[in-house]
């Protein structure tokens, strides 16, 4: 993104219908790599010029489907393998709380922030993307778990996680007001979040330290109890957790279904059967109906990603289906790798690379078979799930890589700016799980949990979606980044986040850390304003003096 000028693409939809298709092939602008399918293309010369309304339907249709993708690869593959790394590394919760958890919990809104801040003309989605989900989690999502559970905030782990927050926010801001970004102050600003993580490290010791201090000392009721009122729950709190990487769905989801004692083409079927029976049963019409469309989808990731369960006896070890993974897991990450452009490349010319792969795949799978049984994980086991994190992480990107250039090209036809469909359909998109995740959190009594991952996760997802994002592209074009904000609509929303954020910083400690309904409805009534706002700004109707 060594530039941000302006994209000729837009000029498309002032044209004649007839002329659109020649001038989609005579603009570079209009004519994207880094997707599997070329959206504009599609748009303009494939479907009928005189049936918008279609074209529209359509791409909804198929991007409600890329957002089930990066939502059941997330949460089905990516979190769980992250989670078995972790334990295989002996993290504490509260540092795999801040590093592995926070990303496999953010995993789809940094790849599509990475995906669209890496290519021209596409930063706008991401920056209304990220400042979009971040208003609308921490107004949304944290006042519909005030309403549905008011209870008392832990104070020092929401003030340090607001400070940062807002800390990235300003810097975000400053970064987009001077419309560049140097590589030192790329290292910087993702620095910002290593800062995060020894500030949560340090301060669980600190409070671990004075928790065994006060019991160690002769038993006082009244001090006891002020102290564990304030902070007990930083031994509840993860500041990345939600509900994708609680382990109760994914272990009902896919545990054993069949005894060892089943051939192992009975374990192979099982085992990629993505509906429990007993599940199916007690679910609602709604659930099923979902389920239905999941199922394809679910089953071809469950072909192509090795998932590890430290939780489980046996590891969640399927040997006839972890022997297939190796020949599939190392194809689907070529084929995703760059959108597939090494997936057709030939060494010196006569050799394909993916059968390279394929030879190097069935040669692994066939000594794997040979040396294991069905009944017993291998030592080597946990390395399935580096190959499970490696293979769901590229999916996520390239379906993150879809859904940008998918929205790119929705922007053209409804003439809106890439801003305003980040901070409504990708952050409304991205946000929507966590969403549900969280109030479901509320609901089952961890309403301190559901706030801390509304507030800590959002951390990391702005650092990293920007500061990767950046990074990446500056190794690529050896040029200073720029990101010039598409009118005026970025300062509306960093204005809005940053006034969310302040309230939120004076009222809540005003009212001693405990939330209610008041700070939910007000919370909620202030996103409705700001989308009011946000909306008029982009169609014209509420302009900005210079």
């Amino acid at each position: 993104m060594a530039s941000q000028t302006t994209d000729e693409c837009d000029k498309v939809m002032s044209l004649p219908v007839a002329e659109r298709c020649d001038f989609v092939k005579n603009t570079s602008d209009c004519n994207t790599e880094d997707s599997f399918i070329n959206y504009i293309h599609v748009a303009f010369c494939l479907l009928p010029g005189n049936l918008t309304p279609l074209t529209i339907i359509l791409c909804m249709i198929w991007l409600f489907f890329l957002f089930i993708i990066l939502g059941l690869t997330a949460s089905k593959f990516f979190c769980p393998n992250l989670s078995a790394i972790s334990t295989s590394l002996r993290l504490t919760h509260t540092v795999a709380g801040v590093t592995f958890l926070a990303l496999g919990n953010g995993a789809p809104d940094i790849f599509s922030a990475m995906a669209a801040i890496s290519r021209p003309h596409t930063a706008g989605l991401a920056v209304g993307a990220l400042f979009g989900a971040g208003i609308f989690v921490t107004t949304i999502v944290a006042g519909s778990v005030a309403l549905v559970k008011p209870f008392a905030l832990a104070s020092r782990p929401f003030l340090r996680d607001l400070i940062f927050y807002m800390s990235a926010v300003f810097w975000t801001f400053v970064i987009l007001y001077r419309g560049t970004i140097s590589l030192g102050e790329t290292l910087g600003y993702l620095s910002l979040y290593v800062m995060y993580v020894l500030t949560v490290i340090i301060s669980t010791i600190i409070y671990n330290r004075q928790k065994r201090s006060l019991n160690s000392t002769v038993q006082t009721a009244p001090p006891v109890l002020e102290y564990q009122s304030s902070d007990t729950s930083e031994d509840e709190e993860i500041p990345s957790l939600n509900a994708r990487f609680m382990p109760n769905e994914y272990e009902t989801e896919y545990r054993p279904l069949l005894p060892y004692s089943e051939s192992t083409s009975h374990i192979l079927l099982g085992s990629l059967n993505p509906i429990d029976g007993n599940k199916w049963r007690r679910k609602p019409t709604k659930w099923k109906v979902f389920k239905i469309l999941k199922t394809p989808l679910e089953f071809l990731l469950l072909l192509c990603i090795p998932v590890v369960d430290p939780d489980k006896d046996d590891k969640n070890w399927k040997r006839p289906l972890n022997c297939l993974h190796l020949i599939t897991a190392p194809l689907s990450c070529l084929f995703a790798f760059q959108s597939g452009a090494y997936g057709t490349f030939m060494i010196q010319g006569q050799f394909p690379v993916w059968l390279l792969f394929l030879f190097l795949g069935i040669f692994l799978s066939a000594i794997v078979f040979c040396t294991t049984t069905n009944d017993q994980p291998p030592s080597y086991h946990p390395v399935f799930a580096i190959l499970g994190f490696v293979t769901s992480a590229l999916l996520i990107s390239a379906a993150a890589s879809e859904v940008v250039s998918l929205l790119h090209m929705l922007g053209v036809v409804l003439t809106l700016s890439n801003t305003v469909l980040g901070l409504t359909l990708l952050a409304w998109g991205n946000s929507i799980g966590d969403c549900f995740s969280d109030i479901t959190l509320a609901k089952q009594g961890y309403p301190r949990m559901a706030i801390s991952a509304c507030f800590g996760g959002i951390i990391f997802n702005m650092v990293f979606g920007v500061g990767l994002g950046c990074l990446a592209q500056r190794l690529q074009t050896h040029a200073e980044i720029q990101i010039e904000p598409e009118g005026e609509l970025p300062w509306v929303l960093a204005a809005s986040l940053g006034v969310s954020l302040v309230f939120s910083f004076i009222f809540v400690p005003l009212r001693n850390f405990h939330v209610g309904k008041s700070y939910g409805v007000i919370l909620l009534l202030f996103y409705v304003i700001f989308l009011i706002v946000a909306l008029l700004t982009e169609f014209k109707v509420i302009q900005f003096k210079h």
